[in-house]
């Protein structure tokens, strides 16, 4: 790599390990150059508590974009089956964002500091974006889409939706902006006296306080009542509704913004300590692929049981609420006669349900060390993934079951959904959050333990471990869409693959991985999002 020229053989191994973490984390091991870390006196804990509080705020509106956007998208007229192409700019920012970032803001040297400047640059966007988001009807109106009033209208709004997409897209650059920076900055602030574990775990816990709280604001029925001025002709009671919860993102994104960038105190970085010897952000790219060839044996496994766990997560993830409100509540989202109603009640239901995830995923993060240290992390991802396939599959035969008993029943006049499998599906989508949190943790672990035993470098081990996350987010995104359409099952389809590949990959982990059992606190914080 061009940062190691020069140096001694084990410096360049440690010059090539910095560069590689930079991929993911956005910088967060740090390189020892002007890093900030040599400051007099060591932050207090309660500070650096509250100087992390910008990672809540963005969980936060991450935690609404999640619950909510999938659903609305149709309310504008897109199809159910594009709805997953919205969700591209996703894998495409993780993959392109997060190292171009890491790169300069390793090197920036504004007086604000290092990280600073990136998390301020990105809660910008983001508040512009949630703006768009939530006003897109409103917008989409004033450009020409239709002189009806939201009540009466269930055609397509073309304008309202270009205008969403195009702030769905820059919402999740924008996310991608301020994850790492913030991160980073949590390593760079706790280096030294508290430890990047706890540095680590501060983030981590602001980033489940900001799930629970967003998806709370999104389950939430009242705004449109409590701010009347929210409705208009463009925007119905539903439209309000998420009109309300994303200005509120925008209030606490502000707030927790500003906080942070006032608390966080970060110390220029000398000019004269950058490295302008390497050949810039596309060398990071080019750095990547190179280092693809001299990974361990192991680590290919790795990523190849990664990259199945996400195709299987992945349909979740995206049709989650819309799953609560079409086939548990038999809504539809432009539909007529209460339809859209129940559809949007369906929404909410399924923002409650991902509320318990959430917990049930923070609770079971504190048993996995345990857990990996007594069966081996292979067994540990093997199983979790064995009741991904339960619970998706479940799914799917509550979703089947509940729609073919409302068809039945039409002539009854039965409306909403049953009791019964109401909660049935609010108990899958809490205990969901149990495989949830191996899967934000372990496979980060297992491929740190692997580069160690093998000798690997952790950040070269963490950066390639991305693709195998992005790409599958990719496929599915670009593959869910025409199989629902061939199909014409809703939701159905995609979670039914999701199934298949997880029972896949349960197989796979114990076949392909290697027999580990230590898992480090350092390995846990890093998980991704």
């Amino acid at each position: 790599m061009e940062e190691g020229r020069g140096d001694s053989k084990d410096e360049a191994a440690r010059r090539l390990e910095w560069t590689t973490m930079n991929l993911e984390t956005g910088g967060e091991k740090g390189d020892g150059i002007g890093n900030g870390n040599g400051r007099k006196e060591p932050m207090s804990i309660v500070r650096l508590f509250l100087a992390c509080v910008v990672s809540g705020g963005i969980q936060y509106g991450w935690a609404l974009q999640l619950s909510l956007l999938s659903p609305y998208s149709q309310t504008l007229g897109i199809s159910h089956s594009y709805v997953s192409l919205t969700w591209i700019c996703g894998p495409i920012a993780g993959f392109v964002v997060q190292p171009i970032v890491g790169y300069y803001s390793d090197r920036c040297t504004m007086k604000l500091g290092r990280r600073r400047p990136f998390i301020l640059a990105g809660c910008v966007i983001i508040c512009l974006s949630v703006m768009m988001i939530g006003f897109s009807a409103d917008i989409g109106r004033h450009l020409g889409d239709t002189k009806e009033h939201c009540s009466t209208f269930t055609g397509s709004r073309w304008s309202a939706a270009a205008v969403y997409i195009v702030g769905f897209w820059f919402l999740d650059f924008a996310n991608n902006t301020v994850q790492g920076p913030a991160r980073a900055m949590m390593a760079d602030l706790s280096a030294g006296h508290h430890g990047p574990n706890v540095g680590q775990a501060i983030f981590s816990l602001w980033m489940a306080l900001g799930s629970v709280l967003g998806y709370l604001a999104g389950a939430n029925a009242k705004w449109h009542v409590w701010f009347p001025w929210l409705k208009t002709a463009a925007c119905c009671d539903a439209c309000a509704n998420l009109k309300g919860a994303f200005l509120t993102a925008v209030i606490l994104i502000a707030i927790s913004m500003s906080i942070t960038l006032y608390l966080a105190d970060e110390e220029q970085l000398d000019k004269g300590a950058v490295d302008t010897s390497g050949g810039g952000c596309c060398a990071v790219f080019a750095d990547l692929f190179k280092s693809l060839r001299n990974l361990p044996p192991a680590m290919f496994k790795v990523l190849a049981v990664t990259a199945v766990t996400w195709l299987s997560w992945f349909p979740f993830i995206q049709y989650n609420t819309d799953w609560m409100g079409r086939e548990i509540y038999h809504g539809l989202p432009q539909g007529t006669g209460g339809k859209a109603d129940t559809f949007n009640a369906g929404v909410r239901e399924g923002a409650v349900g991902l509320l318990f995830c959430s917990i049930a995923l923070g609770v079971t993060s504190f048993l996995i060390p345990k857990l990996c240290r007594k069966l081996t992390t292979r067994v540990v991802w093997s199983i979790s993934n064995l009741l991904v396939f339960v619970f998706m599959t479940m799914m799917v035969v509550v979703g089947m079951v509940s729609m073919k008993g409302y068809r039945a029943s039409l002539a009854a006049g039965l409306t909403g959904p049953d009791p019964t499998l109401k909660g049935i599906a609010l108990a899958i989508f809490a205990l969901i959050g149990i495989p949830q949190a191996v899967l934000f943790s372990v496979p980060w672990a297992v491929a740190s333990e692997v580069a160690t035993e093998e000798g690997g470098g952790q950040g070269l081990a963490i950066g390639v471990l991305n693709i195998a996350i992005v790409v599958p987010q990719l496929v599915i995104a670009l593959t869910a869409g025409p199989i629902d359409g061939a199909f014409n099952k809703g939701n159905t389809p995609a979670l039914g693959i999701g199934a298949a590949f997880a029972l896949i990959c349960a197989v796979l982990a114990l076949v392909l991985l290697p027999k580990t059992r230590g898992m480090s606190n350092a390995a846990i914080m890093s998980g991704g999002h």
